[in-house]
């Protein structure tokens, strides 16, 4: 399939797919989207990049829009979009919103961090809900949100909502749907979690799957540094330096990845960051400013290696080891996305060789290792403070030496 013209789907949203400059769709979107037009059930295992997104939104928008040709009045939620971040359930909206035109209702965003007033405003006209899982169940339980008229549930990023614990949460929100509903489940991997909540909620789901999920995509090139911890960054600073395009960096902790920015933004390099503790307004800015090339390097915390939607993110760099194996593919995943190409580079320390290896090992890759230069700066970072000064005499009687730092405090015999 070369072109969407060639789907079978309205003109209308044709034209709106041409108007964003969607020409030729992905192979996933190429092969779900027919399945999907028919009602069919659907599990889609791809990697990160390959246009999930859009296979999901135009059967939702195809489906809205058969409704409103028929007259059917606005009756409640038509589709719900479960996703397991704020910043892909954002994305996941912004693409719907370039999709509908104005034709279609604007979507609920139902995420937390931001204020709720807006979000419950959405409920009212949306046919579309795009959420996570925890701002949704709290609106359920207050009565704020209904699905009882739910006719499409779509299962974004599957396996990384049930790696982040939101497996009760989700069954909870689908003991609220009705039975006779159409199911999607998309995720970059399949791991046994998702196998049972397949089974659960998928009926006879069309499979479809997209290249090997458990290695990163083949049009990244992997460059893996055995450097001491103490000169990452000057290492870190020199990959920067002879780099030209947007470069996303992650550490392991929201206090790592602080630290990482702030010292890159003091070394004169254009640089912001997200993770756990940043208020949704900031994250929003910091991804808005990546995105649209304000700022060319991003530190994040795992947070972003879903849902972060950047064409051009030209070097992926792991600054920490991830906890899992798996998290390498979707932190990969960012660059190479949609057939260009990437880079992607991996620190560890030599004390971390083993779990390196180990992490080789599991993904069934070998990376090409990198000579790191002898001379690279070490780190200085701030120690305990060293308090120095000459010990007070015995002599002294009721004189006592001040030593630098300190604080003396007499006290009476009576």
């Amino acid at each position: 399939m070369q072109h969407f013209s060639e789907l079978p789907i309205s003109t209308y949203l044709q034209q709106q797919l041409t108007k964003a400059e969607f020409v030729t769709p992905t192979a996933v979107q190429a092969s779900t989207i027919p399945h999907a037009i028919l009602g069919k059930d659907i599990l889609a295992t791809a990697q990160t990049g390959t246009g999930k997104t859009l296979a999901f939104l135009v059967p939702i928008a195809e489906q809205l829009l058969k409704r409103e040709e028929a007259g059917e009045k606005f009756n409640g939620i038509v589709a719900l979009v479960l996703v397991p971040t704020r910043e892909l359930g954002i994305q996941v909206a912004e693409q719907y919103n370039l999709l509908r035109g104005k034709r279609l209702a604007p979507p609920a965003l139902v995420i937390g961090g931001t204020p709720e007033k807006k979000q419950i405003q959405q409920l009212r006209t949306a046919q579309l809900v795009v959420a996570t899982p925890g701002r949704l169940e709290d609106f359920l339980s207050r009565g704020i949100a209904k699905l009882n008229t739910v006719k499409i549930l779509v299962l974004d990023e599957s396996d990384r909502m049930l790696d982040m614990g939101f497996i009760p949460a989700i069954r909870r929100i689908a003991s609220k749907l009705p039975k006779a509903r159409q199911t999607m489940c998309f995720s970059a991997t399949l791991e046994a979690s998702v196998v049972h909540l397949i089974a659960d909620y998928l009926k006879n789901p069309v499979r479809l799957s997209f290249g090997s999920t458990s290695k990163p995509n083949a049009s990244v090139t992997l460059h893996a540094y055995e450097v001491a911890t103490n000169q990452r960054m000057a290492l870190l600073q020199k990959l920067l330096a002879g780099e030209t395009g947007r470069v996303l960096i992650f550490a392991r902790t929201k206090r790592n990845t602080e630290r990482l920015a702030k010292q890159l933004m003091r070394d004169g390099f254009s640089a912001t960051m997200i993770h756990g503790d940043r208020s949704q307004g900031q994250r929003n800015a910091a991804l808005a400013d990546f995105q649209e090339g304000r700022i060319n390097i991003l530190v994040a915390t795992d947070v972003a290696s879903r849902g972060i939607h950047v064409d051009d993110v030209s070097h992926v760099v792991n600054y920490e080891l991830p906890e899992l194996a798996e998290d390498l593919i979707h932190r990969v995943g960012r660059t190479g996305r949609a057939g260009a190409t990437g880079k992607a580079s991996v620190f560890f320390a030599p004390q971390d060789r083993r779990d390196f290896n180990q992490m080789e090992r599991t993904l069934g890759i070998k990376m090409e290792r990198m000579t790191v230069d002898g001379d690279l700066a070490v780190e200085q970072r701030p120690g305990p403070v060293q308090v120095t000064g000459r010990a007070v005499p015995a002599s002294t009687g009721s004189k006592m030496m001040r030593l630098p730092g300190e604080v003396l405090q007499r006290h009476s015999n009576a």
